[in-house]
């Protein structure tokens, strides 16, 4: 019986959240601490339950797809009998609105990216990169995925997420209500958070628009030690 670890990396949907260059940062860190990486394009890899059993740790970077139901039912049997799962920003936040039973597994969605004043808009991403801090938690400072990282800024999209109580906030960023927002009033949302489900671990970031965001040196340790933090 083989003791290297499995690590399934599923990606793919928007393009614009860059998932194969993305995922690819991060394959020499699966790698080097000891982890067999197989690389899929589309989720129906979840409906192979044989397969499934075996593997430690989901990296799943996919947005805006869709999900078909013996899938789903693939990957939440897998993570309750022990596979972790991990991911960041849309690729696990925002993957699949059409099955609303994933977005109970995951414990927050991407609800919007608020942007930059009407009149500084352009017409493209940019539109939404905003300056914002990631605020670290009390319970932050002693965990193993975000021990010795502080408050951190960030230009890039802030998600407003729409959370649950089930889930284990270890870092929030508060959107601020400007004069041309719908809204009258700052809200805070989770930024790094954890979720247990049935014996598996979910690890989520929002920050990981795109690479240059992966690289700045907190997302990246973050994201890091979440996937190690999640495996089996």
């Amino acid at each position: 019986m083989s003791t290297t670890r499995q690590a399934l990396v599923v990606r793919g949907g928007w393009d614009g959240h860059q998932p194969v260059e993305a995922t690819n940062l991060f394959l020499p860190h699966l790698r080097q601490n000891g982890f067999e990486v197989r690389i899929e394009e589309s989720p129906k890899i979840y409906a192979d339950a044989e397969y499934m059993a075996g593997v430690d740790l989901i990296v799943q970077c996919n947005t805006m797809n869709t999900i078909e139901r013996e899938e789903f039912e693939g990957l939440r049997a897998a993570i309750e009998a022990g596979t972790g799962m991990a991911g960041w920003h849309g690729g696990i936040a925002d993957s699949y609105r059409n099955n609303s039973d994933y977005l109970h597994l995951i414990g927050g969605q991407f609800a919007c990216h608020p942007g930059k004043h009407p009149d500084e808009r352009i017409g493209d991403a940019s539109d939404n990169f905003i300056d914002y801090t990631v605020n670290m938690l009390p319970a932050a400072a002693d965990h193993p995925i975000t021990a010795g990282i502080s408050d951190f800024d960030l230009r890039t999209e802030q998600y407003w997420v729409l959370a649950d109580d089930y889930i284990d906030v270890l870092a929030t960023t508060t959107l601020p209500a400007r004069e041309w927002d719908a809204w009258n009033r700052p809200v805070t949302c989770p930024a790094v958070w954890t979720r247990s489900w049935g014996k598996g671990r979910i690890f989520v970031a929002t920050p990981g628009h795109s690479v240059d965001v992966l690289q700045d040196p907190n997302v990246t340790a973050i994201i890091e030690r979440g996937m190690l933090w999640a495996s089996r």
